[in-house]
């Protein structure tokens, strides 16, 4: 039996199914990623190439691109030496070590088309293998150009959620609430949320997880100037009426925040989202206000005070 009412459900298709979720797993996880682990792909996908380098974090990226920048001037340096060290003039190593390196150092001077004269090619097939290099360092490096500027381009959010949502007290009654702001100094505009729970309960005597809308005192503002606070009314026509949290954790539930709004900066729709699960409410408290005046009245933004929060009594 649910331990909750029979509500509308959610019409929209959230994509995760009504299998049941188990030990407490997050369906969604707190950066707004599915928490699913994918099998059956393979390792490396060719035409997946440019969506994970523009993806994957930066140090990850630049670490991407150090170990190709080594592995392709380590293999023309091999070319040479096979080719013969002799035919690059000004090559003065005498060791397997030194050749190696003049080499290495010879064919990063080519890729990047610095040439500093130092070392030069002669021979017809040295300086095809030369030529054909710089060839390659000219594509390499509009294709890393355009990875940066693909990086840099890419609209991203920076709306920070509080980690913690409270029950608070709300209209002679209490709250479900939790609040963002954005870190970015540029405005975002028409902004619009919503808020889903979603648990575990058995329906015709099989236990599914289903998906219900809390709605919201508000779910769009025109400009976030400051920080948003998103509040459901916990009355009778809230699925989580009259519920404890004992209940909660038995229903395995977790809350979706999802964000959408417009950048003025990019000029483009960004989206965001958040989930908590039962640990990540704090029962009978609220959060402290962020913003303040200073001495010539101006209003002041403590971003530090995000997650601050009180007890009180509902």
């Amino acid at each position: 039996m649910s331990f909750f009412k029979r509500r509308v459900q959610f019409n929209d298709d959230l994509g995760f199914g009504s299998t049941p979720v188990i030990k407490n797993q997050r369906v969604l996880n707190t950066d707004g990623t599915p928490n699913i682990e994918r099998t059956g792909l393979p390792w490396f996908k060719f035409d997946d190439t440019y969506t994970r380098l523009v993806t994957m974090s930066w140090p990850r990226f630049f670490l991407v691109i150090l170990i190709a920048y080594l592995i392709v001037n380590t293999l023309f340096a091999v070319a040479y030496n096979v080719i013969g060290i002799e035919n690059l003039n000004g090559a003065k190593g005498i060791t397997l070590r030194d050749q190696f390196f003049d080499a290495f150092f010879f064919s990063a001077q080519t890729i990047s088309t610095v040439g500093y004269g130092h070392i030069s090619p002669q021979g017809f097939i040295t300086s095809v293998l030369a030529a054909f290099e710089s060839m390659l360092g000219l594509l390499a490096f509009a294709l890393a150009t355009g990875l940066l500027y693909g990086r840099f381009s890419r609209p991203t959010s920076k709306v920070s959620f509080s980690k913690k949502m409270v029950i608070a007290p709300y209209h002679n009654g209490s709250g479900l609430m939790c609040r963002l702001v954005n870190l970015r100094k540029n405005a975002l505009i028409d902004i619009e949320a919503q808020m889903i729970v979603t648990f575990n309960e058995t329906i015709e005597g099989k236990l599914k997880r289903s998906f219900y809308p809390l709605e919201l005192e508000r779910n769009n503002i025109s400009i976030l100037s400051l920080n948003w606070t998103l509040v459901h009314a916990i009355n009778s026509d809230s699925p989580l009426f009259e519920k404890t949290l004992e209940e909660l954790k038995i229903a395995e539930v977790e809350i979706f925040v999802i964000v959408k709004a417009f950048d003025d900066t990019f000029a483009q729709t960004i989206h965001t989202r958040t989930s908590y699960q039962d640990e990540d409410i704090e029962w009978n408290a609220k959060f402290e206000i962020m913003h303040y005046h200073n001495e010539e009245g101006k209003t002041v933004m403590d971003y530090s005070r995000l997650d601050e929060i009180k007890k009180v009594v509902i």
